[in-house]
């Protein structure tokens, strides 16, 4: 068992090496734009399934609440969130269009709108993708090495060099909270 804990932990070192190697400029682009939309007093959108849905609400949660500083609490929203309003959405227009209608209600054309997917293929993603571009909201995909085409779609991106779920899902917090450090710092 021991061999295989740190063979685990070792796949996911490699992950954020080949981070290290390959995707500076990528973080450093998407975390911009994330300060320009904060600067502008527009809101940053959260999206994403399951173990992505979880990574939504953690993010934005640390906007709002804090990351590392006492500080002005800032706008974020995950709409993964409300189960009522999924569920009413889901069983009225589909669940391919849960977040694409939260989306219509609630945002405004200089928000931005981050869409987690580790495949690129969760159709209610690529869904909010195409609402948002419709109402004039940018957009950054997070995703795997499967979601390269997804990536394509989005103003930004962040494919995470793995196709391993598990390692892509832990890239993506570790991304996060760069960026929440990056925008505290800056911010405040």
């Amino acid at each position: 068992m021991e061999e295989k804990i740190k063979k685990l932990i070792e796949g996911s070192i490699s992950v954020k090496q080949e981070i290290i190697l390959t995707c500076l400029k990528d973080i450093q682009c998407i975390t911009n734009l994330f300060i320009e939309t904060l600067k502008s007093g527009s809101k940053i959108i959260f999206c994403g399934n399951g173990g992505s849905a979880a990574d939504s609400q953690h993010l934005a949660a640390e906007l709002v609440v804090r990351f590392k500083k006492n500080r002005k609490s800032l706008p974020a929203i995950a709409l993964t969130t409300n189960t009522s309003m999924i569920t009413a959405i889901g069983n009225d227009y589909g669940y391919d269009k849960i977040f694409a209608r939260q989306l219509e209600s609630l945002a405004e054309e200089n928000d931005l709108l981050i869409a987690i997917s580790t495949s690129g293929k969760s159709k209610n993603i690529i869904e909010a993708i195409k609402k948002a571009k419709e109402m004039g909201i940018k957009t950054i995909a997070l995703t795997g090495e499967s979601g390269k085409e997804f990536a394509k779609s989005c103003d930004l991106s962040f494919i995470v060099p793995s196709s391993d779920t598990a390692r892509i899902q832990e890239a993506h917090i570790c991304i996060g909270h760069v960026i929440c450090e990056l925008i505290e710092d800056t911010l405040c």
